[in-house]
């Protein structure tokens, strides 16, 4: 069962290099040596157990006093390995942060530890689908009959602005379209807090037919998500066209 810990303590399986003893992931515990880096997720290195529910000050302030104590000033008469061995550490702390702060990137990296790649989703993998003419994204099925209506109104003022003419009443109409998808877009993210407290449960539980079921609904409902934000992409590139 996952525990929190103190984010400056996280045990290690690896003895300290300068004194011995057993290291944290950063630094020893015992002689305070920074530590070479250890293959450690994102959530360990916090000292964090694997939740999505994650205390944002408590998150914030581990952030903190690791970058107090990695700054490379501290480093800067130390040997060569010590002073690469803290600008490794301390690129991997903001990385780390970075992800974990933002609940969205929270969501996918945990899914990445899970095994779950989201690729067809990336911004890369959208562009690429876009060059090749090949769609990666399946179209969710609550979502189909909205989509042809959408796409239908895209073509005709596509047309019509090859055309040099204006059509207000379509252009209002796609743009109160796009009202309405930002708003499922934004409560998606509602419907997925949800998810994350079912995953925790199942995490705290160690239910491994829970987390599954945990894990798919995120990827959906990410899925959905992603969709849609290229829904509002597309509309907004034709409007201001």
């Amino acid at each position: 069962m996952a525990t929190e810990t103190n984010p400056l303590t996280i045990a290690a399986s690896h003895a300290c290099w300068s004194c011995g003893d057993m290291r944290a992931a950063q630094f020893c515990t015992s002689c305070g040596k920074v530590q070479p880096p250890a293959p450690v997720d994102y959530f360990s290195f916090f000292g964090l157990p694997r939740k999505l529910n994650l205390d944002n000050a408590t998150l914030e302030r581990g952030f903190y006093a690791m970058s107090r104590k990695l700054h490379p000033d501290l480093y800067a008469r130390r040997d060569s390995r010590e002073q690469s061995w803290s600008l490794e550490q301390s690129s991997r702390l903001n990385d780390a942060y970075r992800t974990l702060k933002d609940p969205i990137r929270r969501t996918e990296y945990l899914l990445k530890l899970e095994g779950v790649e989201l690729e067809g989703q990336s911004k890369a993998g959208t562009e690429e689908a876009r060059k090749t003419g090949e769609k990666k994204q399946i179209v969710p099925a609550d979502l189909l009959e909205e989509v042809f209506e959408l796409n239908m109104q895209l073509e005709e003022l596509r047309a019509n602005k090859k055309m040099g003419e204006e059509d207000s009443s379509l252009i209002q109409e796609l743009q109160q379209h796009k009202q309405q998808l930002e708003e499922k877009f934004n409560g998606l993210f509602e419907e997925l807090k949800g998810y994350w407290t079912e995953w925790d449960s199942a995490e705290e539980s160690e239910n491994d037919a829970l987390r599954k079921a945990a894990c798919d609904k995120m990827v959906d409902l990410l899925n959905r998500r992603s969709y849609i934000r290229n829904l509002v992409r597309d509309v907004n590139e034709v409007l201001e066209s």
